[in-house]
Parts: structure tokens; sequence; C-alpha cells
């Protein structure tokens, strides 16, 4: 199988990158990523050389470029997105751009290839909302709050458009949030890590109530893989682990983790349209691919607390002045 991975420079990508070339040894891909905010060429250093894999440097918007990535190819694995709520609310334009219309320039390249070409996408829980009591399903109605989530699920309501008008092979995965080695230093997880190894303060936002559900990315990766296979065309695929916890437990237990004091957090301004709490039923890609998490959180909670204490020369670069040496905005919003 040849696979194309856009935006396989990023976090998740990267990760989903090295679990397919580690677990098969007849599975070609390549990668394109047009090395934007998030991107990092480290993340894949480890496997430059394999002779399986292959990087290029470009954008999905390129209409030069899609057609030429696209031949040959078994399936294409959409990470390519700008990620960043904050960001979006500062400036949603290039959110709109990457995230919407560059999964548009793919759908229409792929019909008019008429390839038969499997578009596994990677979506959000956020397009839904927050919600109080219970959890989202596949069909539930979409509510987005940030400029980021509306460019999500703008795409997702196109990709289910060009299944159901043109035929194209589509998959869409919504999954909660993610955590693990190679995370851009300017989330949670990674941040707090960070910040509190070195005892500065951990900036939390609001009362720090606001309630996810957290994954190991190897989690999602192996769900990604399995959909990739037995996924239903044109179907939606909710993944999530049932870590649900608010972001004050999270950070305190990162403390606990690091042997650090709870007096390091600082409470911030809240960001504007905070969702409350994320929240998704995934029993239909546990039921219907048979798929389920293989860590609980604290064990990958540790793992990742271990892998950046052991890998500051990945993340210093990045880091320093994002996370370490933040303007009063970036203590807010970053």
């Amino acid at each position: 199988m040849k696979i194309l991975v856009t935006g396989g420079l990023g976090f998740i990508g990267s990760n989903f990158i090295r679990h397919i070339l580690k677990k098969y040894d007849d599975v070609e891909i390549v990668n394109v990523d047009n090395l934007s905010f998030g991107s990092n060429p480290n993340n894949l250093r480890d496997i430059e050389e394999d002779k399986r894999y292959s990087f290029i440097k470009g954008d999905i918007n390129d209409k030069r470029l899609l057609p030429i990535v696209l031949n040959d190819i078994d399936a294409v694995v959409n990470f390519a997105a700008q990620t960043h709520v904050d960001r979006s609310i500062a400036d949603p334009s290039p959110f709109l751009s990457s995230n919407t219309i560059g999964v548009v320039s793919l759908l229409e390249t792929i019909r008019k290839m008429n390839g038969d070409i499997r578009f596994l996408h990677i979506s959000t829980d956020e397009v839904y909302g927050d919600i109080e009591v219970g959890s989202f399903k596949e069909e539930d109605r979409l509510k987005p709050s940030s400029p980021y989530a509306a460019s999500k699920a703008a795409a997702d309501m196109f990709i289910l458009a060009y299944h159901r008008t043109y035929g194209l092979d589509t998959v869409i995965t919504r999954c909660t949030n993610n955590f693990g080695p190679y995370q851009f230093p300017e989330k949670l997880i990674p941040k707090t890590i960070i910040r509190a190894q070195r005892n500065m303060s951990v900036p939390v936002y609001g009362t720090g109530k606001n309630v996810r559900d957290w994954i190991y990315v190897l989690d999602f990766c192996e769900a990604i893989d399995l959909l990739l296979q037995r996924g239903k065309s044109g179907e939606i695929y909710n993944v999530s682990a049932g870590n649900e916890y608010p972001n004050i437990e999270v950070v305190r237990r990162i403390l606990r983790i690091l042997n650090k004091p709870e007096t390091l957090i600082t409470f911030v301004e809240d960001r504007p349209g905070h969702d409350i709490r994320y929240s998704l039923d995934s029993s239909k890609i546990r039921d219907e691919v048979g798929w389920k998490p293989r860590h609980s959180f604290d064990e990958a909670l540790e793992k990742t607390v271990k892998w950046y204490l052991e890998n500051e020369w990945w993340w210093k670069p990045l880091a320093t002045e994002k996370v370490l040496h933040p303007t009063p905005w970036r203590l807010k919003w970053s």
C-alpha cells in the first residue's frame, strides 16, 4: 500500500508515520508538508533514511502539485491543518485556507483523477462544541465555537458532500485531545511539563475547570490504521478514551509526577468562547472496527513527561521564545 500523508511533520501526523513504518514492512509513505507553524522536520529525523519514506515540501492548496503527489496513491490521510485555537481567534484566515479550502483542493483533485483513493480525514471533537451532560454521537449537530472548529466543521461537510455527490471513498475521524511525544510546546501538557521542570509559573485559563477527554497519541494512531482498513466509506467515527479531566487536574498530576508544588499554578484570563466540556461517544468505532485504547491516562502521562525530560534537544529550539519567555499576551493565550 502507498499512503499519502499530508501534514506529516506535525504532532499526530509524525507519530502516525512512525507507527505505520514500524508496524508494516510493505507500506510506502509520501509525506507532503508545507513546513508552516507546528511542522518540525525533527519530528521524523530518525526515519529520514528509511527507503519506504519520502518527503515533499508542498501545500495542499497547490493545484499543480496535487496531481503529481496523488499519482499511484492508494490512500490519503489528511492531517494538514492549522490547529492552534488561540491563533484562530487572533486571525481566522489561515485556518480557512488550510483547514477548509485545502481539503476541498484535495477532494477536487481526487475527483478529477477518477482515482480509487481512500480519503481519511482527521477532524476534531471541537466541531460539536461543548456539552454539559452526556457525550456526542456522530449524528449529532455541529456547533463549533472557535474559528478553528468552524473551519474543521466546514471541511467535514464538504467531505460528506463529495462522498454523496461524486462517490468518493471518504472516512472522517473526530478525536478528543491527543497528547504524547512531539507535541508542540505551546499545548497544555508539554508547556506544563517544560515550565514546571524549570520552576516557572504554569498558566491555566480561567478557573481550570474546563473538561477535556484525553487520549494518548499512539492509541489514536492505531485507530486511524484500523479505519484505513475497516472503516465504512462515507462514515464518521468518534475516537475517545474516556479520560475526562478538568485542565487543572491534568496540571496537578503533572506537578505530582515532577514533584513540584501547586504554587507554580497561575490562573490567567480565560480564552474567548472557551468550551466548558468535550465528550465523545466512541462506541461506533469500538463495535464496528474493533478498536480500543491500550494505554491508561496515568501510564501515558508518565511516559509523556519522561519523553519531554529526556528530549530537550527536540523542544528547546521551539520553546525558547513562546514557552520559556512568553510576553504577557502569550502568557494569556499561548
